[in-house]
């Protein structure tokens, strides 16, 4: 479940982020995020599965999620507790499947370092960045993207949409 507007502290990478970094394919036996998470980035920043903590963002250059089209990368992140990704692009599969299982994705140029605050605010397309003052500004998520992350992705959504259709009909 997202919020309209969310606060978290940054993690920062760098461009062509591949779906093999985000989650190493030896742990691709199982779909339990939480499992999955204990080794999301464990060969390109070990610091990471550690000390990430629910509702940081990642914040990324361009190409992010590029590589293999499964699934496990974007929930090893919801495992982690990973409350948004922001890049200045994203490979499209990863987009898309990261929307589908209700991970919120944003593309914009936000200029942010470690350890930095973002606010993010999902209906007005506008980010913050805490630390430095700066506001940086994206295409605001249209309220049938907000229903189907607050519902948890596709599958979800359409479990919801279904009963409510079932029960007034």
């Amino acid at each position: 479940m997202i919020n309209q507007k969310i606060t978290g502290r940054v993690w920062k990478f760098e461009n062509n982020v591949d779906t093999d970094q985000i989650i190493p394919a030896e742990y691709l036996v199982t779909g339990d995020i939480k499992e999955l998470a204990k080794h999301a980035f464990e060969k390109v920043r070990p610091e990471f599965a550690p000390n990430v903590k629910k509702g940081d963002i990642i914040v990324a250059e361009e190409n992010f999620g590029c590589g293999s089209s499964r699934e496990h990368a974007p929930r090893a992140l919801i495992g982690c507790g990973i409350s948004c990704v922001i890049a200045r692009s994203f490979a499209r599969i990863f987009y898309r499947n990261s929307i589908n299982i209700g991970l919120p994705l944003v593309e914009c140029d936000v200029k942010a370092s470690n350890d930095d605050e973002l606010e993010v605010n999902f209906k007005t397309g506008v980010i913050k960045n805490l630390a430095t003052n700066k506001e940086f500004r994206f295409k605001a998520l249209p309220e049938f993207l907000l229903n189907l992350l607050n519902s948890g992705g596709l599958v979800e959504y359409t479990k919801r949409e279904l009963n409510a259709r079932s029960k007034s009909g």
